[in-house]
């Protein structure tokens, strides 16, 4: 090991903080990688008849029911999807 270390010119510091740059850049890349996987950027938009559904379920008091349906077409989070309803 001392061999490789000599051959490389590198101090234990140095590794040390070559080892923590390497691991904060590979934890970066899963959180990103994560994110990008759970907003996919090529969804459809959403449908003009599903938006008339949403807006007749609001209308009659629905508004779960609306939100729930707009979850199931659209993959949308539960806090997206009410905001979207509440917006109609």
């Amino acid at each position: 090991m001392s061999a490789l270390m000599s051959a490389l010119d590198i101090n234990a510091p140095g590794l040390v903080a070559l080892t923590a740059v390497a691991a904060a850049l590979a934890i970066w890349l899963i959180i990103v990688a994560a994110r990008l996987t759970q907003r996919p950027r090529n969804r459809p938009g959403i449908r003009v008849d599903l938006v008339d559904q949403a807006r007749e379920l609001k209308a009659l008091g629905q508004i779960q029911e609306a939100v729930f349906l707009v979850r199931g077409e659209t993959g949308m989070s539960q806090r997206a999807a009410a905001r979207f309803v509440n917006r109609l």
